[in-house]
């Protein structure tokens, strides 16, 4: 359920840290949904982006957003206008996540006590973003940054909660933990697509468990 004050917001913001992971869903196979969710939330996922680009995505939040496992939060992602914004957070996201920054989003999430994190790139952005009120700053693409990218951003700009997606692998997440993000948002090393194709779910728990272990081990 949509969270209704600020302090929802702060909780969906901590669970979201405590996870540690975000995946980030996006797949051909709409119908397959289900089981890629059972498989990484075994693997120890406790947060779910289904974004925009898988077919139906909606009507997708809407179904499974009553139905996840305690302690699971679940968001929309690739959201780029206000209006999906509603239309989602409606369905049923607790966080709405965008590859760009655009303060009519952020506006239509905290309108209904929706986290909001916005894709930027550079530091102004990341700080314009910040100001705007995000309440974690998504860093995209951040595959040709690296983890150095945090340390220096956070040098002067400690008090911003940054998340990396893109460039994020199994192996490389705690790297990213450790440079000072709260969370890492992964994708495609997690959702292999040729394991989802063939059924193969064992390699999504597998992988899940995986990156879960590396973002513990940064951390301890």
């Amino acid at each position: 359920m949509p969270q209704s004050s600020m302090s929802g917001r702060e909780a969906i913001v901590q669970s979201i840290e405590r996870a540690g992971v975000v995946a980030v869903i996006r797949m051909k196979e709409p119908d397959k949904l289900r089981a890629v969710v059972d498989a990484i939330a075994d693997g120890g996922i406790r947060a779910l982006e289904v974004t925009m680009t898988v077919p139906g995505a909606v009507e997708l939040i809407r179904r499974l957003a009553p139905t996840l496992p305690a302690g699971v939060v679940l968001g929309a992602g690739t959201v780029l206008d206000a209006e999906t914004a509603a239309r989602v957070i409606d369905a049923g996201a607790q966080f709405v996540i965008s590859p760009v920054f655009k303060r009519t989003v952020i506006g239509a999430c905290h309108a209904s006590g929706v986290a909001a994190m916005p894709g930027c790139f550079t530091p102004t952005e990341i700080f314009e973003a910040w100001e705007a009120g995000a309440d974690v700053v998504k860093v995209f693409p951040a595959t040709s940054l690296g983890p150095g990218f945090f340390t220096d951003v956070r040098g002067p700009l400690p008090h911003i909660k940054l998340m990396p997606t893109g460039g994020v692998t199994l192996d490389n997440a705690g790297d990213w933990i450790r440079a000072g993000a709260v969370a890492v948002g992964i994708g495609t090393a997690l959702l292999d697509a040729a394991a989802i194709a063939a059924g193969d779910f064992d390699v999504l728990r597998s992988n899940a468990a995986r990156v879960v272990a590396n973002v513990r081990s940064a951390r301890s």
